[in-house]
């Protein structure tokens, strides 16, 4: 997955300003854990050619698609119901195609990939998504997401993912960049999945940032899980905080997390886990390592995912 990007010393600049992190490094690490206990570790991934550019970071992606299914196996057959509308000629926006590598407590991985509505244009982003959308069977859920998560002009469509398994819980997921949302907003999006509690988003967003009444910084994304049997209604929603634009440092974005934690029944400790296997760093010395937080809410499942920057040229730039 590194590809070009594997034996560049750290002593020289990146090889392509990614938009994984803060820094342009291209990957990204998050521990996944559902209330109880049980953990993923993903690793989120942009892989790079030697000469770097739009069209032909697309091509690497590609690439690296054909090897990963020769390797495990996977199913291509909703990336290639799609593939077309997400691979113009010349691409636009931050990337093209990103990847997630999900590994279970054996190591043993799963995989997902990340589309960018804007690769066509800003202006086609919506009419990509209904595309996909219609092209994969869920002829409603463009409807939804459109009445829950794009009533302003200040919503953004920001990713459009599909898992690469035969699980029937397999997810097409759709992310709505909420800029200078508030509580109410982003709990009316968490009202489009029946059966959950919706409250439970204001809660987050009181925790990791309280007195936050406009997340006027990096926005708030939410998102939707479609899997099989769901048209129009999301059997899932998520909502991502950044949290690094609402901390003074790490060290309190550390504490708040904790507290998130143990309201969650999940053992602190697990963040101590993550932050020491990245880094030695003083938190308290800026903010940037501790970069998400997100909470996924379902009728018979919840759980936290922590987001955490390598920080591999230097951390955080605003």
């Amino acid at each position: 997955m590194l590809a070009a990007a594997r034996d560049r010393p750290l002593t020289s600049p990146p090889l392509w300003p990614s938009d994984i992190a803060d820094d342009a490094t291209p990957v990204e690490f998050s521990v996944q854990v559902n209330d109880g206990g049980d953990r993923h570790l993903r690793i989120l991934a942009e892989t790079l050619p030697a000469a770097p550019s739009p069209a032909a970071n697309l091509r690497a992606a590609k690439d690296l698609v054909a090897a990963l299914a020769d390797r495990y196996d996977l199913p291509l057959d909703r990336l290639r119901a799609v593939e077309d509308l997400f691979s113009p000629d010349e691409p636009q926006g931050k990337f093209s195609w990103w990847f997630s590598f999900i590994f279970d407590a054996a190591g043993r991985p799963k995989f997902k990939i990340y589309f960018n509505p804007d690769v066509r244009g800003r202006d086609r982003a919506e009419e990509l998504v209904e595309e996909a959308f219609t092209r994969l069977g869920l002829d409603g859920a463009h409807l939804t997401v459109s009445d829950y998560a794009l009533r302003r002009p200040a919503d953004r469509l920001t990713f459009f993912a599909l898992d690469l398994d035969r699980s029937p819980e397999s997810r097409v997921k759709i992310y709505v960049s909420q800029h200078d949302a508030g509580i109410a907003e982003v709990q009316h999006a968490a009202s489009a999945v029946p059966g959950i509690d919706h409250g439970q988003v204001g809660d987050f967003c009181r925790l990791l940032a309280p007195g936050t009444e406009r997340f006027a910084g990096r926005p708030l994304v939410s998102s939707y899980s479609f899997v099989q049997g769901d048209r129009e209604k999301p059997s899932n929603y998520s909502l991502y905080l950044p949290l690094r634009d609402y901390v003074p440092d790490d060290s309190v974005a550390r504490e708040r997390v904790r507290r998130h934690l143990r309201a969650r029944r999940v053992d602190p400790a697990m963040l101590d886990e993550v932050i020491g296997a990245l880094t030695d760093r003083d938190l308290a010395a800026q903010a940037g390592m501790l970069a998400h937080v997100s909470l996924r809410l379902s009728p018979d499942r919840t759980g936290t995912t922590v987001y955490a920057s390598s920080e591999a040229y230097g951390g955080t730039k605003n």
